[in-house]
């Protein structure tokens, strides 16, 4: 090759890679993204799956995209993640969709709602049932995109000053208890108070309100209402399964390259297990202490369940029948969760109770 050649070839070669770079490094734009919480930082675990996300968002496109992470009430209020998000305030939440039942009360479906789905069958609903899509319809109306990002599984009951044993026993009773759950036990006389996770303690040691439900027995324990209330009641059969999801300003997450949408989507589908799989193993220890230290467990009665199953049925058939979304929503989840069951019932409701049984046995 002559001389004048090989630097005419030269040439050529180096102006290809100087058009080549800037593509390249367009495809990995330094970002950096806000997130506000519900939860305060003490709740390690729900607060964490945020935490997650963000770690993982980081280590997968080596510090190029960050977010960064603010507890409830450092940017807004636990209560107004949601709209931070929708408005453009942060670009990212990680709340709970039951939060904002007074928006549309379609919202609590994708979360938990009275006698729905466990946590295993909120995921199989959400990944592969349609959840997702019938989801994200709906929250594209309020400006945000929606991914599963954590679930404490099935929840206790609360905490309660007077013991409750019949119907005639949560007439009156201002308890703390978020989302569309509220609007079910006012059907049987308690008078429903949303009140936010940090919040919950002054109010029930005050006698603001009369009992109040968070989570389970580790993150309970961490807010210190066995020292305000004796009787742990259980199931919390409103939050049989309740998702908790991170929302993106619709806008902010179509402007992000396709694989930073990839990672965010990995990142959140991490968190969604870490979060369920931390709660498995913190609350069985973590119940040991609270009864060792005088909590007294309780099971909702038959006759209580019962009459607030009937609300419910109440309820949707209300919701139903003024809100197309809300019915359109609710059928799905509901035939799903009859499905789920039929097999359910076949083989892991009979392996798991015969294992408690062995267990009790000794």
């Amino acid at each position: 090759m002559k001389r004048r050649d090989f630097l005419k070839v030269s040439a050529a070669g180096a102006a290809a890679t100087a058009v080549a770079s800037p593509a390249i490094a367009q495809s990995s734009p330094e970002i950096k993204w806000r997130l506000t919480s519900s939860f305060p930082k003490s709740l390690d675990t729900i607060y964490g799956g945020a935490e997650q996300v963000a770690k993982y968002v980081a280590e997968m496109t080596d510090n190029k995209f960050q977010i960064q992470v603010f507890a409830a009430g450092e940017v807004v209020p636990g209560l107004q993640a949601l709209d931070a998000t929708s408005n453009g305030t942060v670009e990212m939440s990680h709340t709970v969709a039951y939060y904002y039942v007074g928006k549309d009360p379609t919202f609590a479906i994708f979360s938990a709602v009275p006698f729905g789905l466990n946590a295993r069958q909120q995921n199989s609903w959400w990944f592969q049932g349609g959840g997702e899509q019938l989801g994200n319809e709906l929250f594209k109306k309020h400006g945000v995109i929606g991914f599963a990002t954590g679930n404490t599984g099935t929840q206790m009951g609360g905490w309660f000053r007077k013991e409750i044993k019949t119907v005639a026993d949560l007439s009156g009773l201002k308890f703390r208890i978020g989302g569309i759950a509220g609007q079910v036990l006012q059907k049987v006389g308690v008078v429903p108070q949303q009140i936010a996770g940090g919040d919950i303690y002054p109010a029930l040691e005050k006698g603001t309100i009369d009992a109040a439900e968070w989570v389970g027995p580790y993150d309970d324990e961490k807010l210190g209402f066995q020292k305000v209330a004796k009787f742990y009641y259980y199931p919390g059969f409103w939050e049989g399964g309740p998702m908790v999801h991170t929302f993106c300003n619709l806008e902010k997450w179509n402007s992000l390259p396709k694989s930073y949408q990839a990672v965010l989507a990995n990142a959140t589908a991490h968190a969604n297990t870490w979060m369920g799989a931390r709660y498995d193993m913190q609350n069985p220890s973590a119940l040991k202490r609270l009864v060792a230290g005088g909590t007294q467990l309780r099971p909702f009665s038959n006759e209580v369940l019962e009459a607030c199953l009937k609300a419910t049925n109440e309820l949707w058939a209300e919701l139903s029948g003024k809100n197309a979304d809300f019915k359109k929503v609710i059928d799905a989840m509901q035939a799903y969760r009859s499905d789920q069951y039929l097999w359910w019932q076949v083989a892991e409701y009979t392996f798991d109770s015969f294992m408690i049984r062995s267990r009790t046995r000794g």
